[in-house]
């Protein structure tokens, strides 16, 4: 297996030129466009000083550029820092600094975040963005450049490839580094899972800054010489439109929007015969829902689990084997789960206690932080954090969380981060955080607010106030003024 991610997306260029690669809006770019763009860029940021090591961080949508900054930066050998659309100032500046970023990539309307904090930033001296606007480089720009060729460095499978922040239990983000070599290891999930070919159209929902997003949405199709269909805008409608009129036969995303479409009024005006099979993740589906999309669509949904640490898919339920309600699968082939007790000794079938896994998708560790990847990985095994057990058959059923931690459509949101941020409020005397349970999200963030005496502040004060701090699936949807904590 090819561990330069680099060079996997070149052999595949090279095998498929004419091939469709991505899909975007009237747009059809072909293998051969994507290898020159992906040099030509890849050139311009050389002659920008970029070199192999050095992070350049990333705050795209999904759009082509994405997946051209991306592997451009992969290329040279640098880390490619995939930062989160949402992300407010307060946000960024953690995570640029944090990274030791050199470079700093986005769309024009995003610039502004980054201006704000630029000179608390001196490491980071470039700004790219994806137009041509004066003073900036572009990434337009250099696509437009007549490059094909690009000298790869020596690169192995144990070089970092990705850095992706985390929410950390103390509340500050951690950059989980992934390794050319753990990103590869998810490859079979599309080719041996689920018989994946190049006739393959997968379409891009999740976002690609999110790991799961890049594997399951990116890697493993490109790897494939399959085509990648992205959508910029996200409802159902343009869901199911997509599906028709681009023959989409895979899709891979967050329960919500599986749930979404098995709601959707207007479902049965499309044509989604194409569909072959869909993976969900990123959160539990509540098991009763699985047969009926299955029933409505006659389309097998599989339910995968991963985590960031692990590049991100640990087990996945096989499309062509049982499918059992409310089960995150199998491990994925090369991945092994145990489940242990709370005094370290390893449980029989059947019972419950902490997943730990182990495998060549797990991180390098933790950007900077020894202490935070030693308390993870123990021995080789990655320490969940998730209730789990593992029946005779190897499936694996989640049965809570260890750690304190809300899942909202997909993210992780710790809620030791939002309470730092809700104690800056000076009206604000303590607070808790919490999730609550929502049939479209999993569970949304509520907020327990003590106020201090003597001070008027609302509801709306209170959000509005997290908002300019949290990116929005952060900020809490609830908030409710008590005397005290139960």
């Amino acid at each position: 297996m090819e561990q330069n991610l680099g060079k996997m997306l070149e052999y595949t260029c090279s095998k498929y030129p004419d091939r469709v690669s991505l899909i975007y809006k009237d747009k059809n770019i072909s293998y051969a466009q994507l290898d020159r763009a992906v040099n030509a860029f890849g050139n311009r940021l050389k002659a920008l000083g970029m070199a192999k090591g050095d992070k350049v961080a990333m705050m795209l949508p999904n759009i082509p550029e994405f997946i051209i900054s991306y592997f451009a930066i992969l290329k040279l050998g640098a880390v490619a820092v995939t930062i989160n659309t949402l992300s407010t100032p307060y946000e960024l500046l953690y995570l640029l600094d944090n990274c030791d970023a050199r470079a700093f990539i986005t769309i024009p309307s995003s610039a502004k975040r980054f201006e704000e904090i630029r000179e608390k930033l001196p490491l980071c001296e470039h700004l790219i963005t994806t137009d041509d606007s004066h003073g900036n480089l572009s990434i337009n720009g250099s696509m437009e450049m007549d490059v094909s060729e690009f000298d790869v460095p020596e690169i192995t499978g144990d070089d970092p490839a990705v850095m992706i922040y985390t929410s950390g239990l103390t509340g500050k983000p951690l950059g989980a580094v992934l390794t050319h070599r753990n990103l590869s290891t998810q490859a079979p999930l599309l080719e041996d899972v689920c018989y994946g070919t190049a006739d393959d159209r997968g379409l891009c929902l999740i976002p690609l800054f999110h790991s799961f997003g890049a594997t399951v949405n990116m890697l493993m199709m490109l790897k494939i010489g399959a085509s990648v269909v992205m959508i910029d805008q996200f409802n159902l409608e343009n869901i199911f439109k997509a599906i028709e009129e681009k023959k989409v036969t895979y899709i891979a995303a967050v329960p919500r929007v599986f749930l979404g479409m098995l709601l959707f009024e207007g479902a049965d005006n499309y044509d989604i015969g194409s569909l072959r099979f869909c993976i969900t993740g990123g959160s539990a589906i509540p098991p009763e829902y699985m047969p009926m999309f299955e029933k409505k669509f006659g389309v097998t949904l599989a339910q995968g689990y991963g985590l960031t640490e692990a590049s991100p898919v640990c087990s996945v339920s096989r499309i062509d084997g049982v499918q059992k309600p409310g089960s995150i699968g199998l491990p994925m082939p090369g991945v092994e789960a145990k489940v242990l007790d709370e005094t370290g000794a390893a449980l029989p079938a059947g019972d419950t206690g902490e997943l730990l896994v182990r495998g060549p998708n797990i991180m390098k560790g933790y950007y900077k932080d020894k202490k935070a990847t030693a308390e993870v990985i123990k021995n080789g095994w990655l320490h969940t954090g998730d209730l789990a057990r593992i029946d005779e058959e190897g499936h694996i059923f989640l049965e809570g969380l260890k750690k304190r931690m809300i899942i909202t459509s997909g993210f992780n949101v710790y809620p030791v981060e939002v309470e730092n941020v809700l104690r800056m409020h000076p009206a604000v005397s303590d607070t808790r955080v919490t999730g609550k349970e929502d049939l479209m999200r999993g569970e949304i963030v509520r907020a327990l607010v003590i106020k201090k005496q003597a001070v008027s502040v609302s509801e709306k004060d209170i959000m509005k106030h997290c908002r300019k701090y949290l990116s929005s699936y952060k900020s809490p949807r609830e908030v409710e003024f008590v005397e005290e904590f139960n």
